[in-house]
């Protein structure tokens, strides 16, 4: 079924993989770009917000070496948020706070109940614009400044709602990879390479891309977004997306999911934190419209329907059933929220 979204120009081309135990599908359909030379196995893609889960994996290596705890304050290693204040109101004017009731700890990062995120307060998404903070993600995936810059300038912000108290997505992420960076006293793409990437095999994984010569074109629709002879990702970052920024492969991103089934680098506790949904059923209500019913969130990982696992915005979808072992990872080039729905069922179809 899925050859027809490739043949109908949908999509330029897809990788679908599914595995069981021992056994692994896969079907490479299409081009690289609509005009570009055939995909291939190991052609790389923008894989988003697949970066989540892993940056929450790599936080809680810390966390299994006791250089993190999970409820401890964030404010030794991030001190520009030693000293929140919050909107009085959360549709409110941004000048008119109250102190937090409790600091922000690590956990209400990897949880995203950090108070700060993707927010429907126009007063203060002017001021993160203004700040220049609100440039992660298309059309520029890019923010030009460098970590300590971009923690000073959003540790001038006020949190939209209590730490705890709401789900907001992405900021998190952001900021769990700027801990890491501290703690670990090491660049973040360094830190991943040495712990997570080299340990599993994932040679091609990166916040540049591996090989430019297969790197694919990314689209929004049917316009382009970011060429490949020309993308962002042909050079490194001053800031690493820690909620967004990774190039890779269908194989690697496979090894990352099958390290969270069988736990070689994680404590079993260490994995069943991240995989288990976090939210209260309040939070879960207010989030419906992102994360759909009945659906929670854990470390970087949406959770329900006996299933984990996210998706990326520019046109990745995965996911794990812990139950039997399953896992389904869908790579295209085109930006998820242009995908038709048809494409969304089948690519959310059971994979076995």
């Amino acid at each position: 079924m899925l050859q027809t979204y490739v043949d109908n120009g949908v999509v330029p081309g897809l990788i679908s993989l599914a595995s069981r135990g021992d056994e692994t599908r896969v079907e490479v359909i299409g081009r690289t770009a609509y005009d570009g030379p055939e995909l291939q196995r190991d052609s790389l893609f923008r894989v988003s917000s697949f970066t989540k889960p892993i940056v929450a994996a790599a936080t809680m290596i810390l966390v299994d070496e006791l250089r993190l705890s999970l409820d401890a304050s964030v404010a030794d290693v991030l001190p520009e948020l030693a000293h929140p204040v919050v909107l009085l109101q959360p549709d409110g004017p941004i000048d008119d706070t109250v102190p937090a009731a409790r600091p922000i700890t690590v956990r209400d990062l990897l949880t995203f109940r950090l108070g700060l995120g993707e927010s429907d307060n126009p007063a203060l998404r002017q001021r993160e614009e203004e700040l220049d903070l609100h440039t992660f993600g298309p059309p520029a995936p890019r923010t030009s400044l460098e970590p300590d810059e971009w923690m000073r300038r959003i540790g001038t912000l006020p949190l939209q709602f209590q730490p705890g108290e709401r789900w907001q997505y992405s900021t998190g992420s952001h900021l769990l990879g700027v801990l890491i960076a501290r703690v670990a006293g090491q660049p973040l793409e360094e830190f991943l390479r040495e712990r997570i990437f080299e340990p599993l095999g994932m040679h091609d994984t990166g916040f540049t891309a591996a090989d430019p010569a297969r790197l694919t074109t990314a689209y929004v629709g049917d316009d382009v977004l970011d060429p490949a002879a020309e993308s962002q990702w042909l050079t490194p970052p001053s800031f690493p997306d820690a909620s967004g920024g990774l190039v890779s492969t269908v194989d690697d991103f496979h090894a990352f999911t099958r390290m969270l089934l069988n736990g070689s680098l994680l404590s079993p506790a260490a994995v069943a934190e991240m995989t288990t949904d976090q939210l209260t059923p309040a939070q879960r209500e207010a989030a419906v419209g992102f994360l759909g019913p009945d659906t929670g969130w854990g470390y970087g990982v949406s959770v329900g329907g006996g299933r984990y696992g996210w998706a990326g915005g520019l046109g990745t979808l995965w996911s794990t059933t812990p139950a039997d072992g399953t896992i389904s990872i869908l790579m295209t080039q085109r930006a998820l929220w242009t995908w038709p729905q048809e494409l969304f069922a089948e690519a959310s179809a059971p994979a076995w």
